[in-house]
This record gives C-alpha cells, structure tokens and sequence, in this order.
C-alpha cells in the first residue's frame, strides 16, 4: 500500500483543499482580487468541513467496508461536524453580524472598547454545506475505486 496514492489521510486533505481552493477562485471571480486568507478561512462555498468529513466517511466505507465501526465512527462524526457547520456556526456568524452592526452605531464604528470586528463568516448554508458534502464523496470515489 503506498501512502500516497491509498492514504484515507491524505484522500481527506485533497478534498480539503480543493475546496479551499474553490473558495480562492470564487472571490478571485466575484471580486477580481486574490484572497488568500479564504485557504485557511471559515465558511463559504462549499464547505471544506463537510467536504473533509465526507471524503474520510466515502473512504473509509470503500477501504474498511460499510459494516465496520470505523466507518460508524465516521459516519457519526460527519453527521455531528455538518450538523455544526449549518446550524451552530451559522447562528453564531449571524450573531457576530448584528453584534457588529449594534458597535457600529452605538459606537460610531469604534471597535477600540472590543479590539476588533466580530468574525462573521463562520458557519455555512444547507446548500454550502450539501455541496461540500457531494466534493467530499466524489473525491474519495475518484481516489479510491
């Protein structure tokens, strides 16, 4: 087995970074500039959570079969880090962003009392997040039949 080419790991950080990568583009398409921080940044199309998460659930369901408990564990750890991508951050990037808005015009855009802005790009819509997932799956379905 060559760790390269067989690799669950490694099939899992592919996936990661050509979602990452999308990201890169999108913006690059969108805003006609370069964003390199979208490699490493939270939230956008399409998840990269999701796609990480997927690619070791589909990779693990094709090297270790559908019935072991590696592939349960997987499954199980999928559904909660989507689960949290969609609802959980996603609410807490829709706080960040009021919370913003209120420092904004209470405070006459003064962010000195509280550093800095709010993240607000955190979590992902069901789409973003469905997206991700279908990335995840095909990657592991390419790199491993």
């Amino acid at each position: 087995m060559n760790f390269w080419t067989d690799s669950v790991l490694v099939t899992c950080f592919i996936s990661w970074f050509i979602a990452q990568f999308i990201k890169v583009v999108t913006v690059l398409i969108k805003s006609k500039r370069i964003d390199f921080r979208r490699f490493i940044g939270s939230g956008g199309m399409p998840s990269s959570h999701s796609s990480f998460v997927t690619s070791l659930t589909t990779s693990v369901a094709i090297t270790e079969g559908f019935s072991s408990t590696a592939f349960a564990i997987s499954v199980v750890l999928a559904l909660v880090v989507m689960y949290d991508a969609a609802g959980v951050r996603r609410a807490a990037g829709q706080q960040a962003k009021i919370l913003n808005k209120i420092v904004e015009e209470w405070e006459h855009a003064d962010f000195a009392k509280t550093d800095k802005r709010l993240k607000e790009l955190l979590g992902h819509t069901p789409f973003e997040v469905f997206a991700g997932a279908i990335l995840g799956i095909a990657i592991a379905i390419i790199r491993h039949l």
